[in-house]
């Protein structure tokens, strides 16, 4: 399996703050909320971090989601439905995920480690079993967007 590390990203929430809200997938359903949000919209196109013709697909990807306390599930996949799925908790430090319903095998870590009792460290890993082929193709944006996944779950608000 390769493996695809995030860099290691502040996040000024407890440990213990950030376990709970991914690891119980139910509180990130406000995402869907969120991508509909005129102001947050905006803050996206102000920012530049997401192209404008981006926002769409975006917005269409939010609406896709179901949520469940161990799974999110994208719906209307061309492939069918694709989910995330959590296989383990280790309470505070990590949770991890197993992709389901996608043609390749691949798991996602979300690793936390305290640096005071109101900050944290994140890191992401993702593992796929990629052939030669697929892999060199795949290993930039696979790269890239295990960073971004990272940045995303750095700038959610997990305190409560």
């Amino acid at each position: 399996m390769t493996k695809y590390e995030s860099s290691v990203k502040q996040v000024p929430f407890p440990q213990a703050s950030i376990f709970a809200k991914l690891s119980d997938l139910r509180n990130l359903e406000s995402i869907k909320e969120r991508a509909n949000d005129p102001a947050f919209i905006e803050q996206l196109k102000a920012s530049g971090q997401v192209p404008e013709d981006k926002i769409a697909q975006i917005q269409d990807l939010a609406q896709k989601l179901v949520f469940t306390a161990d799974t999110v599930t994208i719906t209307g996949s061309p492939i069918g439905d694709v989910a995330l799925h959590i296989v383990e908790r280790d309470e505070p430090k990590c949770v991890k995920f197993e992709v389901q319903g996608a043609p390749i095998a691949a798991n996602l870590w979300i690793q936390l480690l305290p640096t005071s009792a109101y900050e944290s460290k994140l890191k992401c890993t993702v593992g796929a079993e990629l052939n030669f082929f697929i892999k060199q193709m795949a290993k930039k944006p696979l790269q890239e967007g295990v960073e971004k996944l990272a940045d995303m779950l750095a700038m959610i608000p997990y305190g409560y």
